[in-house]
């Protein structure tokens, strides 16, 4: 059997995302893998750690036992206590080691992806949290967008831009357009009639528009509305680094314009990150 055509595209912008990691990591010194991230308390080589112990999950491995540091401030709940544990164990470890795990763990990972038989619907184990479980479908789409994410932590710690427009790009504005009509109807609790347009430029440009309807409900698409009630326009790139809680509004305020009700606005940027 094959794989099944619906699974393809999120298995080929893994595979783009998950390859462009390792060519930009394989060169490093040994000091750029200790370079900030925009990820709280994550190093470039915590990232990638990070990137190796979930597609380890993924196929099947098991947890290292390892007792985590007290001192860990950005680990603050059993979530992020439960992603800590592959980033700590290898946080001693070399260059070379760290570019050969990544390196033998993305072949692996490559060879299981190749020979995948199921459907998109089989219900699968999700490694990041206990007993949970997903469609296959959904967790190589999660996968995508996570390397994809993390891949823009490491180009921007390292200032190398790029895959701005990638599949798996994407496949991330899509994963990220699904949750706009909670965030801004729920999250930000905008009033029914609200019409909030989201016009984005850049590498990839797209303009979406949020109607609140009744009960808290909200729908998103892509026509155009005369007299929304906000216009937010913003370049891709800060989007996602918003939406993934990367950074807050107030520090990328130059780069925002706001045309329209304010305080709808705030509200809406306060409550636009949606990833944990």
């Amino acid at each position: 059997m094959t794989v099944h055509p619906s699974l393809q595209p999120a298995i080929d912008a893994w595979t783009h995302s998950v390859e462009s990691v390792n060519e930009l990591v394989k060169p490093l010194a040994e000091s750029d893998w200790n370079r900030a991230t925009e990820c709280p308390g994550w190093s470039v080589r915590d990232v990638v750690s990070h990137i190796i112990g979930v597609e380890c999950e993924m196929l099947g491995e098991p947890r290292p036992i390892h007792t985590l540091p007290r001192d860990l401030r950005h680990v603050t709940d059993e979530f992020s206590r439960y992603i800590e544990v592959q980033v700590d164990v290898r946080r001693c470890h070399t260059a070379l080691e760290m570019t050969s795990e990544l390196e033998y763990t993305i072949i692996r990972r490559s060879r299981q992806l190749r020979n995948e038989s199921r459907p998109p619907h089989t219900r699968v184990r999700w490694p990041l949290g206990s007993g949970h479980e997903q469609t296959l479908e959904r967790s190589l789409v999660t996968r995508a967008f996570d390397v994809w994410v993390h891949e823009q932590d490491l180009r921007r710690a390292l200032g190398v831009p790029g895959n701005l427009d990638s599949p798996a790009a994407v496949l991330a504005r899509d994963h990220l357009l699904r949750a706009l009509p909670r965030v801004v109807a729920k999250d930000a609790a905008a009033r029914e009639g609200s019409v909030i347009v989201f016009d984005v430029h850049g590498p990839l440009e797209f303009l979406r528009t949020v109607r609140v309807g009744p009960r808290g409900t909200a729908t998103v698409d892509s026509t155009v509305s005369l007299g929304p009630t906000v216009t937010l326009a913003l370049d891709w790139e800060t989007y996602a680094r918003l939406a993934c809680g990367r950074v807050r509004p107030a520090a990328v305020r130059d780069r925002l314009k706001v045309e329209g009700d304010e305080g709808l606005a705030q509200a809406v940027l306060d409550v636009f990150a949606v990833t944990p």
